[in-house]
């Protein structure tokens, strides 16, 4: 039985004739190259059913090949507008992401103004305080100097020296630590500024990547800025990741929030050193000046009795001068009973002979002599002691005058001098730099 051959197939043969190859050509060697005999209707058949064949692989193919372009390009139309829809969506996450990171960095940057600010003031009220004390430096300095010009025996080491000495020293101890603390506050004032520069700077740049983006989310297929950028998919040899990106900002604002914390602490410090500074300058101020008020109490309180005791001497060497005259008097007194017995006796020595006797009146007359002697010698030596006595009272007097006199000239120091010059002293809003 013969086998049909399909109208879209062709056999071995037939294939041959219509191409004009192989065995079954209608033209051997020695024709190769040109035709000189017509076809035959086999081959004019072969050539129709293979241009049926050509025509409609051409279509099928063509058919399927459309087919697929058109599900291709829908395809890739969905595939497009859902990148372009998740592009727009992560652009817009990113939106949200720098906005959080903007916001966190602006209120970090407003608060370093802020504690910047506040150090300022606090640096300034250190400022203040430190130049307040040299007013109390000067005036514990000055007392000092003006104690140094009593007079022996005043010039002791008293307990008023002792708290002068006292409060200079802790002035310059306190200048020193407010000189301390003003350094610190000047480094966390410069700190304080360098992260907030660098934040400004992060926060700067946010603000132009976040308004790059915001630009880019509002490109579409429509829109007419876009163009063609070859080379923009390659990524930059700088470029962040997302974890380098986000640790970056998150160090910033670490660094920030530690640069607060510092300032808070600062700030806290330097008002607990104002605070007691200022009160341990008042209460120095006041051991000093309550030293100064006992010394005085403690002084007038001499005076007092110096004076006393100076009126007595007085009174007692005008009583002694009195005395040494009427001694004087008395001594005097005594030379007319003396001369009177010593010449008896004289005379009663020219007595003649016999009557030159030793008789009652004769040893009278010689006790009354001794007696007078006696007396007088009495009298001299007491006169000897009470000018002696009196040249110690008015050594005495002497003494007694020149301690008043120190005496007040201390007292002057201390009150009209010192405490004067202590009434100057600042206030405690003063000291602690207000």
């Amino acid at each position: 039985m013969a086998q049909t051959v399909p109208p879209c197939e062709l056999s071995p043969r037939e294939y041959d004739v219509a191409c004009n190859t192989g065995a079954y050509t209608s033209s051997g060697l020695a024709t190769a190259g040109f035709r000189t005999a017509k076809y035959l209707m086999d081959e004019w058949f072969q050539n129709c059913y293979a241009r049926y064949h050509q025509a409609f692989a051409d279509r099928d193919g063509s058919e399927r090949q459309r087919h697929e372009s058109q599900q291709l390009a829908a395809e890739t139309a969905a595939l497009a507008q859902r990148t372009q829809q998740d592009s727009t969506r992560r652009v817009g996450e990113r939106l949200q992401d720098m906005h959080c990171w903007q916001s966190e960095l602006q209120r970090q940057v407003g608060q370093l103004v802020a504690d910047t600010d506040l150090l300022l003031a606090q640096k300034q009220r250190l400022e203040r305080a430190l130049d307040a004390t040299a007013v109390p430096f000067s005036i514990a300095m000055d007392n000092l100097q003006c104690r140094e010009r009593r007079q022996h025996p005043d010039l002791v080491r008293d307990h008023v020296e002792v708290e002068l000495l006292k409060e200079a020293e802790l002035i310059r101890n306190i200048q020193q630590l407010l000189k301390r603390t003003i350094m610190q506050a000047v480094n966390q004032i410069r700190l304080n500024r360098q992260h907030k520069e660098t934040c400004e700077m992060d926060w700067s740049d946010k603000v132009e990547a976040y308004n790059i983006d915001e630009t880019c989310a509002r490109y579409h297929n429509q829109s007419t800025q876009v163009q063609f950028h070859p080379h923009s998919t390659k990524f930059e040899e700088s470029a962040s990741t997302t974890e380098t990106w986000a640790r970056f900002t998150q160090d910033n604002l670490l660094r920030a929030e530690r640069e607060h914390l510092a300032s808070v602490n600062l700030r806290t410090l330097i008002d607990a050193i104002l605070r007691d500074t200022s009160e341990d300058l008042r209460l120095q101020c006041d051991a000093v000046n309550l030293a100064f008020a006992r010394r005085c109490e403690e002084l007038e309180d001499v005076l007092h009795k110096l004076q006393f005791h100076l009126r007595k001497t007085l009174r007692e060497i005008t009583d002694q001068e009195h005395q040494v005259a009427v001694l004087k008097q008395a001594i005097k007194d005594k030379e007319a009973p003396l001369r009177v017995a010593q010449t008896r006796l004289y005379q009663r020595s020219y007595r003649p002979n016999v009557e030159l006797c030793r008789d009652t009146a004769q040893f009278r007359l010689l006790s009354e002599v001794e007696e007078l002697n006696m007396s007088l010698a009495a009298l001299r030596e007491k006169l000897q002691e009470a000018e002696q006595a009196l040249r110690n009272l008015e050594e005495t007097r002497l003494g007694l005058e020149k301690d008043i006199a120190i005496k007040t000239n201390s007292l002057f120091i201390d009150r009209q001098k010192c405490m004067a010059h202590r009434a100057r002293y600042p206030s405690v809003l003063q000291l602690a730099g207000y």
